[in-house]
């Protein structure tokens, strides 16, 4: 084989590797969310994510209270009133944040597609509407 038929032969190996690896979701598949939670919501009220993606989540708690970020498993819904002993089997990923804190966290997002309800399951707090939605795509 000529020098140049093993260039081409090398060039179009690379190449095709390079969009197998694309294709097959190679490297990773970073997603970064904000959120404001406050008296009684969550600001934005949806969150769109790619499915199994490395999510970093920057929280803030501008609220007087105590507020969590729960992400309920799909296909589960969390209604009031909350006993938070009672629905841990139901929760993907939560996070509590005091009153007038900020952190950065990261977590990974369902591998299923499909819409998953957020709240915060501190009591009353879902009663006063805090709901959002984390959309996976």
């Amino acid at each position: 084989m000529t020098f140049k038929g093993r260039l081409l032969l090398v060039g179009s190996l690379v190449l095709l590797a390079g969009m197998l690896l694309t294709a097959c979701g190679g490297g990773s598949n970073p997603a970064e969310i904000s959120v404001d939670m406050e008296e009684f919501m969550f600001d934005p009220q949806n969150y769109t994510v790619p499915a199994g993606a490395e999510v970093t989540i920057h929280m803030t708690n501008s609220g007087t209270l105590e507020h969590e970020f729960t992400i309920v498993k799909l296909g589960e819904r969390l209604t009031p009133p909350i006993d938070e002993s009672s629905v841990e089997d139901k929760i993907f990923w939560e996070h509590e944040l005091a009153a007038g804190e900020s952190e950065t966290l990261t977590f990974t997002a369902p591998s299923e597609p499909g819409e998953y309800q957020i709240v915060c399951v501190i009591p009353g707090h879902l009663e006063q509407g805090m709901e959002a939605k984390l959309i996976v795509e």
